[in-house]
Formats: structure tokens, sequence, C-alpha cells
């Protein structure tokens, strides 16, 4: 039985960024541990003049998933709790995650995310607040004798149980990606509970 992955705007700008670095479409597939017909379709759909398009590839795919999604009706204290978070840059992923462990309420970040799109088509500015208009994403270079060799660095077996649980804001998790023939690396930065990246 096949299985479809979705990908996140992350590992969208990670498919370009390794794309850039000379890395076959397989490769990309190994490193961001998906299906190679994951990589080949994504990157078929959204091709450009310019190459792959991470923005474009991520805003076509909410569009596709909130044609899919279905209707769920948010209340007025739901509508605005919502807005305040966007227009503070949270992400529709933070906002989500943020009201059920705050507020107790089960909102999707596909229905922030229609939210957003009904506000824009309203005339609403809410849009404007989302982050794939601000973040720049760089690829990282390094020599092989530094590659993965942090001074006090701590084994993920080794970490507390009070960053385990994700119980408290301040904890970072750290992951490199290197490019081909080792020429680039990819670097993405995590904070474990809000998932701030």
């Amino acid at each position: 039985m096949r299985t479809y992955t979705q990908l996140t705007r992350g590992k969208r700008y990670q498919i370009r960024a390794l794309l850039k670095a000379g890395n076959s479409q397989s490769k990309v597939a190994f490193y961001l541990k998906v299906n190679k017909s994951t990589i080949s379709r994504e990157i078929r759909r959204n091709q450009g003049h310019k190459g792959y398009r991470p923005r474009q590839a991520h805003e076509k795919a909410m569009a596709r998933r909130y044609i899919a999604a279905k209707r769920i009706k948010m209340t007025p204290a739901m509508i605005e709790l919502v807005s305040h978070y966007i227009g503070q840059d949270f992400s529709p992923e933070q906002v989500s995650g943020f009201l059920a462990r705050n507020h107790a309420l089960k909102i999707s970040h596909e229905t922030i995310y229609k939210h957003i799109y009904s506000d824009k088509r309203n005339g609403g500015t809410l849009y404007k607040h989302l982050r794939h208009s601000k973040r720049k994403y760089k690829k990282r270079y390094g020599t092989k004798e530094r590659r993965g060799r942090m001074k006090g660095q701590v084994s993920i077996d080794l970490r507390p149980a009070v960053v385990e649980a994700k119980s408290r804001i301040g904890d970072w998790e750290m992951d490199t990606i290197t490019g081909k023939n080792s020429t680039g690396y990819l670097l993405t930065v995590v904070e474990r509970k809000s998932k701030l990246t």
C-alpha cells in the first residue's frame, strides 16, 4: 500500500538547498527520510524557470489542502485568538499547538490557514504575517574535520527527562544535512516545546 508524505515548509526549503548543492532526487529523499516518489512529485509540480520554488510549493500545497479539508466553523472567540497570535507573527502550526496546550482548543493549522486566506479575500492583512515572505534559508559551509562536533555536546540519549517531556521553553534541537561531496551543509534549529525554528 502506498503512503504519501506531507512535506512541511522547512522540508521544502531543505529540498531546494540540497538540489542547489548538486544532490540527486534519490539523495534528497534519503536525507529527508521520505520516498523518492514524494520528492519527484514535489519537484515536478513546483519546477519553474529558476528551478524548484519552495515558497510557491508550500502555498500551492496549503491551497490544495484548503480545498480538500472539511469546513470547520470557528467561533468568534476562536477567530479573535487566532487573529491575535497570527498578528504577533506566530505560524499557523505554532498557533494550533499553543491553543491546544494553553486554551484546550483543538484547531488544526489547516483551519487556521483557511481563516487567513478567507481574511485575505475579504481585504484583511493576516496573510502578511505568514513567515514565508520573511525567512531566508542559507546553506551552511564548514570543514570535514569539524563536522558534527560541538564543544560540550550532549548525546540525545543523555538529555534530561524535562527536555524529553517538552515541558519548558528554551531547549533547542539541531540537525545538519551534508550536501554532495561534503561541500554544502544545511543546519536546522528547532525549539522543542514551541517548535520555533
